[in-house]
């Protein structure tokens, strides 16, 4: 049994101490989800913190056949979804920084290439803001988090074509919209 497998069975019996170790574990990838969905650290923040809350409420109907990660990434994408939907605003330029996943680097980039990066994720992150919030999700986990299209699949509720298809048409809508933009890059 892992270390997860004996923290989920203790939060089960009600243990909190052992979710807190699963909340721990997962923070950093559930927060930088809801925040490239919501693209608002503090609406980020809350984003994360109910589906935390939500997946100690619903522990007991966890399926443990299947990858816990899935499971919570499957419950903040949908809150996420339902918040956007309800939101119903025309998608903005991104104005805040991106939360960027940590990197390990055996050298320090000079500023420049900092603020290329920068200016680079921003401008994907901004074409990205046209997209359904159920094709933006599918792509984040895709490319973010490298989660098969079995798993985007589970996380979505959707067919494992359909995932296909969402990411082929999100792609295009990209390219698209990259080549109409012609940013240097």
């Amino acid at each position: 049994m892992t270390e997860e497998e004996e923290w989920i069975k203790a939060a089960r019996e009600g243990d909190k101490a052992a979710f807190g170790h699963l909340v721990e574990a997962y923070q950093t990838p559930i927060y930088n989800l809801t925040y490239r969905m919501l693209h608002n650290q503090s609406e980020a923040e809350e984003a994360a913190q109910e589906a935390f809350i939500r997946a100690y409420k619903h522990l007991n109907s966890y399926d443990p056949g299947r990858p816990f990660s899935s499971w919570l990434f499957s419950i903040a994408s949908h809150y996420c979804i339902d918040r956007l939907r309800r939101r119903r605003i025309d998608w903005l330029p991104l104005k805040e920084e991106i939360a960027e996943p940590v990197r390990l680097a055996t050298t320090s980039p000079n500023p420049e290439t900092v603020a290329t990066d920068r200016d680079r994720e921003a401008w994907i992150q901004e074409l990205m803001n046209a997209l359904s919030p159920t094709d933006r999700a599918a792509l984040t986990l895709h490319y973010w988090y490298d989660c098969s299209y079995k798993e985007i699949a589970e996380v979505l509720n959707l067919t494992v074509s359909a995932v296909k298809s969402r990411l082929y048409r999100a792609r295009r809508t990209l390219a698209e919209q990259m080549e109409g933009e012609s940013y240097a890059l």
